[in-house]
């Protein structure tokens, strides 16, 4: 069985991206979110073997998710999504849990090797 993972990103057309990706390449997507709310509800629901998380959304950023996220779940393996120029933002979800992080526009390989470093 493949591994479950969650798509969160406020653009619809990113999702679609890393969702296309991770299908190619034998993942299962078991939910899509579009803000840190969203993340933390479904987190609870469907606890997934990994979440890719945007940095920058609406209602509530990734880095509150991520820290949300690692508080119900100590383990979870948390990829963050950020665009050129958040570095510092970068740092500070490493320092709050994030396993790794990838660099948008998303590159397949990159985010394929990410996720197999995270989960193996």
């Amino acid at each position: 069985m493949g591994q479950r993972i969650l798509i969160v990103d406020d653009a619809a057309f990113m999702r679609m991206m890393i969702k296309d990706i991770l299908v190619k390449n034998g993942f299962e997507v078991v939910g899509e979110a579009q803000d840190g709310v969203q993340a933390v509800e479904q987190y609870k629901e469907l606890q997934p073997d990994l979440v890719t998380l945007d940095i920058t959304m609406p209602e509530k950023d990734g880095l509150a998710a991520l820290k949300e996220i690692k508080e119900i779940d100590a383990n979870a393996n948390v990829i963050m999504c950020s665009a050129m120029g958040q570095q510092a933002l970068v740092i500070d979800a490493i320092q709050a849990g994030a396993k790794d992080f990838i660099v948008k526009p998303f590159q397949a390989d990159r985010v394929i090797e990410a996720i197999r470093k995270v989960l193996n």
